[in-house]
């Protein structure tokens, strides 16, 4: 899935009380992808990696340094965001907790959508390697159907609120 979908989805699945609520889920559903993908992006910006090309096929593994990899592991792992959510719970922070499930939404909206061509998900890293060959999201039968749900849900979202707000 792109990552700003992962955003989109958390935000509405889990920040609809508050502005500051929706931020923070939007930012854990977009996470995953931020930490794995932002430090190679930023140093091609910076000049410091070579950027893979432009085109619409993924581009060469071997283009991608190793450490991207890593990060997407960690990133993308249940086992990881277990231990962070249980850190949460258990320093009492059960509200802020909820506000990061974005990140296992967008754990679990990637196992399908991640072939095993270009980054697929490794959800039981790191006991193991395990993924799903799925159906790449970029594909017109995953992408569309996303932006129409998407639009649907905050439609739905907005015209809810409106009407909620017209009746206090």
């Amino acid at each position: 899935m792109d990552t700003l979908s992962h955003g989109l989805y958390a935000g509405i699945a889990f920040g609809r009380r508050s502005k500051r609520d929706y931020l923070t889920a939007f930012l854990f559903g977009i996470g995953p992808d931020i930490l794995s993908f932002g430090p190679f992006f930023l140093g091609a910006i910076l000049g410091l990696e070579d950027w893979p090309g432009r085109g619409a096929e993924p581009p060469s593994s071997d283009l991608i340094p190793g450490f991207v990899y890593l990060l997407y592991d960690f990133t993308h792992s249940f086992l990881i965001y277990a231990l962070f959510f249980a850190l949460l719970w258990w320093l009492g922070r059960k509200s802020f907790a909820l506000l990061t499930l974005g990140w296992p939404l967008h754990i679990l909206v990637d196992i399908p959508t991640h072939s095993a061509i270009f980054f697929p998900t490794p959800f039981l890293w790191p006991i193991s390697n395990f993924y799903i060959d799925g159906h790449p999201w970029g594909s017109p039968e995953i992408f569309l159907p996303n932006v129409v749900l998407l639009v649907g849900l905050y439609a739905y979202w907005y015209t809810h609120r409106r009407k909620n707000r017209k009746q206090v």
